[in-house]
């Protein structure tokens, strides 16, 4: 592989935005993830005493969603150690090793709830657990340099091998939820043994493949050979985590028929099936990806885990061929899709992020016992699926991965993502250094300072959305997204200006929920009404096509709020008139959309008339 990513490993965010949210999730997300685990049993389970009887039963997923924490804790104390976190990962080790059969087996509820089932049911998630305690494993002997976990883990990576690969003795031949592939590139990467990689290219290449072992399904993304497929289908996460390993081992083999399904698969997600603030997977059955264009708005599922595991693909995309496109997906999940799935204080959570609540909807059928499926409109503090908390805490921690990539054999060094940071790493034989400055996304000028790579070439992603930009200090040619720039000295800077000016997004016409709507954004970030600024009946204002728009700060919650010129209905007491077309002028009050329910429980809305 000559094209990587640059990890968290070789990158500190050093301030700004996303260190904000970092110190956040170090200091409280983290605890309230734990806390609520601890007191539904999730941490005791891996003690593997449950018996018929006892309260807090084990469920099939509750190795990774504390694995998942675990890994959270590895990210966090990479750049700081942590003598409280580190303490209750290396205790939940010890009871993985009690616990752990001689083969290399662990599994809480195929321990101690259905033992004689092993490896029988494919949609019970025994893979998916053991891929989040293989990435938790090496995660942790990176961060902290202790092996036991990775043994542990190596351990009980050979017996997978050996029952699904070399035996073919478990009942299935693939997960039913993909996650152990992504697990297992991560372990080879890490301890060098190419086996590792070959297992997981085996479950890729078996996937749909073998209807002697395995029902065929669109849901769990089997319905045919991944190489055969050109469009996203089924539940959206495991459909994102597969395509994310896909995207590995087209990497790591250079596989021509997997770089033709993925670019395939890739553009209907972002052209068709995505929502504006990055969301995917548009409804609750079977929290999947419907039919093109079905992007409805109040009833969005649109799940945390799913904008994340988008972010995993558009950036895995990357190593496989940079271009600007998958950079700006990566960004538009970032502040948008998934960071709505956190309360600003970093102790409540969203599972489904809708794009419009109204509130009388959810209350209309009073005469009927039956309700339908509406997204919550308040965070939670825990679910009894609780995947997202735990993927946020990862993601969050380890947002660095997402900054650089690196072309090792062309010396090009490609700037994805603007935080302020400070990374340093080897490219063509030379140390390389490089900060960013900025007060990114508030503001759309990036100071960048590089040491070390004269003769190099540094390339910046200039979003879609940019329409104007500035770069002072180089010459620079703007191919595939990224200005490319030739290095003429080891002590080099430049600036970029981008213009994060508010402007209008229209949605393709096809996309029925949003005729005759629009859609303000301002730079990455995707804005909303709330019914706290701007009153009842959001779906009554019309915005001005000559807005004026003002950018003022709100101090309550944080944020670059954004006012415009806009338009209500002259009130009147009949149901129906004449109608008279006569408005009101008001101001139109819009925060960021990631900001939103983390004030008064009210309406919100996204998509909004146009003058």
């Amino acid at each position: 592989m000559s094209i990587k990513n640059l990890s968290y490993k070789q990158t500190e965010i050093t301030g700004g935005f996303w260190r904000d949210r970092q110190e956040i999730n170090k200091n409280a997300t983290i605890y309230a993830v734990r806390d609520r685990f601890k007191e539904t049993g999730r941490f005791d389970a891996f003690k593997c005493d449950w018996e018929e009887g006892k309260p807090k039963k084990p469920h099939f997923f509750w190795d990774s969603d504390v694995a998942k924490w675990m890994e959270s804790v590895a990210y966090i104390t990479y750049h700081g150690r942590n003598a409280e976190l580190e303490k209750e990962v290396d205790d939940l080790v010890d009871l993985i090793e009690k616990n752990q059969d001689e083969n290399g087996y662990f599994n809480i509820y195929f321990t101690v709830v259905a033992p004689e089932d092993r490896f029988t049911v494919r949609d019970a998630h025994e893979l998916y657990c053991a891929g989040h305690l293989i990435e938790a494993a090496v995660a942790y002997y990176e961060a902290t340099g202790k092996d036991k976990f990775l043994n542990l883990m190596k351990k009980y990576a050979d017996y997978i091998e050996k029952v699904f690969k070399i035996e073919e003795s478990a009942e299935f031949l693939t997960p039913g939820h993909e996650e152990i592939e992504l697990a297992l590139v991560k372990l080879y990467r890490c301890t060098g043994e190419k086996r590792y990689l070959e297992l997981s290219k085996f479950f890729i290449d078996q996937r749909g493949a073998r209807p002697d072992k395995e029902e065929l399904m669109i849901y769990n993304q089997s319905h045919m050979p991944v190489r055969q497929q050109r469009t996203a289908e089924g539940h959206s996460v495991r459909a994102c985590y597969l395509y994310s390993c896909m995207a590995d081992i087209a990497a790591e083999y250079d596989d021509a028929e997997l770089k033709t399904a993925l670019d395939s698969i890739f553009e209907n997600i972002v052209n068709k099936r995505m929502y504006i603030t990055a969301g995917i997977g548009s409804s609750h059955h079977g929290e999947a990806f419907t039919i093109d264009y079905d992007l409805p708005n109040p009833n969005a599922y649109a799940e945390t885990c799913a904008a994340i595991s988008l972010a995993m693909f558009a950036g895995r995309m990357n190593a496989v061929s940079p271009h600007g496109r998958y950079g700006d997906i990566v960004e538009r999940v970032l502040y948008n899709g998934f960071l709505s799935g956190l309360s600003l204080d970093g102790r409540s959570f969203f599972y489904e992020n809708p794009l419009e609540i109204v509130r009388a909807d959810r209350t209309r059928n009073v005469s009927w016992g039956a309700k339908e499926h509406f997204p919550l409109t308040r965070r939670q503090a825990v679910f009894d699926c609780s995947c997202c908390p735990p993927n946020i805490t990862r993601f969050i921690a380890s947002i660095a991965d997402y900054i650089c990539t690196l072309d090792e054999d062309k010396n090009i060094l490609y700037l994805n993502q603007y935080m302020e940071s400070s990374s340093g790493f080897t490219l063509g034989g030379a140390e390389v250094e490089i900060s960013q400055k900025t007060d990114y996304p508030w503001d759309g000028r990036i100071e960048i300072a590089v040491k070390g790579m004269k003769n190099k070439t540094l390339a910046l992603r200039i979003p879609a959305w940019s329409d104007k930009y500035e770069i002072t200090g180089a010459e620079a040619k703007l191919t595939n997204g990224y200005a490319y720039i030739d290095v003429a000295s080891d002590d080099f800077s430049v600036t970029l200006q981008l213009d994060i000016s508010p402007f209008f997004i229209e949605s393709n016409p096809k996309v029925n929920a949003n005729a005759g709507r629009v859609a303000l954004q301002a730079g990455p970030i995707v804005y909303c009404l709330e019914e706290v600024d701007n009153g009842p009946n959001l779906r009554d204002i019309t915005i001005s096509t000559e807005p004026d728009f003002k950018t003022v700060w709100n101090d309550e919650l944080g944020v670059a709020a954004i006012e415009a010129k806009a338009f209500r209905t002259k009130p009147c007491e009949e149901l129906y008139k004449k109608a008279t077309f006569e408005k009101v002028e008001i101001t139109a009050k819009f925060i960021p959309y990631f900001a939103f329910a983390n004030r008064d429980d009210c309406d919100m809305l996204v998509w909004t008339r146009l003058q």
